[in-house]
C-alpha cells in the first residue's frame, strides 16, 4: 500500500511496510493535520489518536527517506537525514521517490491519504 503525503505545494509517497501499525495507520485515512520541524533530521505529523504497538521490535538499516511511528508521543516521524533506531520507533514504510520536500522548513497542514 501506498500513501501520499501533500504539503506546502509539494507531495510524496511512501509505500508502506505490511505490519500491524502501518494497517493502523491506513484506517485514519484521509487525514488532514500539521508537519512541523522536529530536531535536525525529522518532521513530524501528530496523529488523532494512538496506533497499534504489534508492529514494535528492532530493526535496521535506518536511512534518511524512512516513515516510522513515535510510539510514545504518538506521532509519525519521516527522516528526511539519518537517524539511528529506538525501541520507540516503529518503521512503517519509506518514501519511494525522493524526500527532498521534507526539506523545506516551516509547519504547514498537511493532507494524508491513500495513493494510487
Amino acid at each position: 500500500m501506498r500513501i501520499r503525503f501533500t504539503f506546502a505545494d509539494r507531495s510524496l509517497d511512501a509505500v508502506l511496510t505490511d505490519n500491524p501499525t502501518a494497517r493502523d495507520l491506513v484506517t485514519l485515512l484521509p487525514l488532514e493535520l500539521t508537519i512541523e520541524d522536529y530536531s535536525t533530521n525529522e518532521k513530524i505529523v501528530r496523529l488523532p489518536r494512538n496506533l497499534s504497538e504489534e508492529a514494535s521490535g528492532p530493526f535496521g538499516n535506518e536511512a534518511a527517506g524512512d516513515l516510522c511511528y513515535y510510539a510514545p508521543w504518538g506521532n509519525l516521524a519521516l527522516f528526511h537525514a539519518g537517524y539511528r533506531y529506538s525501541r520507540s520507533l516503529i518503521r512503517l514504510g519509506r518514501f519511494e521517490a525522493g524526500y527532498d520536500a521534507l526539506l523545506t522548513r516551516g509547519e504547514f497542514p498537511v493532507s494524508v491519504e491513500r495513493a494510487g
